[in-house]
């Protein structure tokens, strides 16, 4: 840990306030038509309403309601983007059969290039039908969608209170930690446009989806409403 030692804080996103930061974040709407379900087959809609600041966190809440799931996405895209550094947050997970809270990055040119040449970071993925586990994963033109380029890691107790969820990012490689425990690293031997579109600024995501190829497709509907709090995000460079 030496080496974070000697970076500094360049950015953090501690929720204090009432509203989220318009310049700092978009919010996100609908359910991603024409690439409807958000290219997931994902059944919620994300609306401006299913999210709060209190007491200095961000609390995302998912909801059935009537027969229609809502829940809130947020981004980054275009006014806090960053290469290289450490990347965290501090997260209180949601449970329930078909949820899928996320914390994680895209390129920021994937309005010019698409998906998933852009680069995908996922930092956290965690799913409700597979409790304990914590999934970390990069999606690349070389392998996307069920990607190779992944880890799945138990933590018996990760549904209880917060954890900090990290990547660690340098031109070389990156190290993926909960709670500075190292659980990934992703180094591939050859760095070209196909295996590491990781050379360019990313911006940040978070969001509960609901469903989907990933987090379901079964959903129950007994576990709404669900919350899913984060603490903070920080950068260090």
């Amino acid at each position: 840990m030496a080496q974070q030692t000697k970076r500094k804080l360049v950015w953090e996103e501690n929720f204090n306030g009432n509203t989220l930061s318009k310049e700092n974040w978009n919010i996100e709407i609908g359910d991603g038509c024409p690439n409807c379900g958000w290219g997931n087959n994902e059944r919620q809609l994300y609306t401006d309403e299913n999210h709060k600041l209190s007491k200095g966190k961000l609390v995302v809440t998912a909801k059935k309601e009537g027969n229609k799931y809502t829940s809130t996405r947020i981004s980054t895209k275009s006014k806090k983007e960053f290469q290289y550094g450490r990347f965290e947050a501090r997260a209180k997970l949601p449970v329930g059969h078909g949820i899928w809270p996320a914390f994680w990055m895209l390129g920021s040119n994937i309005s010019e290039v698409g998906w998933p040449k852009s680069g995908e970071i996922d930092i956290l993925e965690y799913i409700g039908r597979e409790p304990h586990m914590v999934f970390t994963t990069l999606h690349t033109q070389d392998s996307h969608g069920n990607s190779i380029n992944t880890k799945k890691t138990k933590i018996s107790d990760i549904e209880k209170g917060f954890h900090v969820y990290a990547l660690d990012w340098s031109k070389d490689k990156m190290d993926f930690f909960v709670d500075d425990v190292l659980v990934y690293t992703f180094n591939p031997s050859i760095k070209d446009g196909n295996t590491w579109p990781f050379d360019q600024p990313f911006y940040f995501l978070i969001n509960m989806a609901i469903g989907g190829n990933f987090g379901g497709p079964k959903v129950d509907d007994t576990i709404f409403p669900q919350k899913f709090y984060i603490d903070y995000v920080r950068v260090y460079q």
